[in-house]
């Protein structure tokens, strides 16, 4: 019995250090990935909701510009992102996501449908999303209601701005709350714009037309 005993046990360290020889290998691994590559959201965290709006026409263009209902970033925006729904998930609430890593060839065919600065950024300069270092998002509850923050996404008024108070104390209250978490993990406000974040450390990143392939 004892001889048994030695033996479970000698294969269970055995198991064991397997086990930690090969998370070791793949903390390695991902230690070998460039904070600046991209990647997909969907290969590091499934607690994500997706409404990719560009990749359907449900969106102020009219049109579907993405052939790929995916979330593209750079990996540290990707880590900055994960903190952050990791935070809202405690409360109950977890990111939902319009908009993430946008290929500059998609910013020149939106810059031809509207090509108005105030609502496209001008392709010439870029945007934060062609670096892979902004998103556009709100809040779902855990029931996967989308969180009511004053407007829809990309309402283009005033309404739309963190500066606008005449709403109710709960939506201001909510808007808070998302600015609150997203500035706390790395990102910045966009004051016309509650929906949208940029990572502060993804602002002097390069313009980029890398693209993904469709499943």
């Amino acid at each position: 019995m004892k001889c048994f005993s030695k033996l479970l046990i000698g294969f269970l360290f055995c198991v064991s250090s397997l086990q930690a020889q090969h998370e070791a290998y793949e903390n390695e691994q991902d230690s070998k990935v460039s904070d600046t590559t991209f990647v997909n959201l969907r290969d590091y965290s499934n607690n994500f909701i997706y409404d990719m709006k560009y990749a359907t026409e449900d969106n102020f263009l009219k049109a579907k510009v993405y052939d790929c209902a995916e979330c593209m970033l750079r990996l540290k925006t990707v880590k900055a992102l994960i903190a952050a729904n990791n935070e809202f998930l405690k409360k109950g609430y977890r990111i939902k996501l319009f908009d993430c890593y946008r290929p500059l060839d998609i910013q020149k065919k939106m810059w031809e449908i509207v090509s108005n600065p105030e609502y496209v950024a001008d392709p010439k300069k870029g945007s934060i999303h062609n670096r892979g270092g902004a998103v556009d998002i709100s809040l779902v509850d855990i029931n996967g209601k989308e969180v009511d923050m004053g407007t829809s996404f990309d309402f283009f008024g005033i309404q739309a701005s963190h500066n606008f108070k005449q709403l109710s104390k709960e939506i201001l209250s909510k808007r808070a709350y998302l600015k609150k978490v997203m500035i706390k993990n790395g990102f910045n406000s966009f004051d016309s714009e509650w929906w949208h974040y940029n990572l502060k450390a993804g602002l002097k990143d390069k313009v980029a037309n890398q693209k993904w392939k469709c499943d």
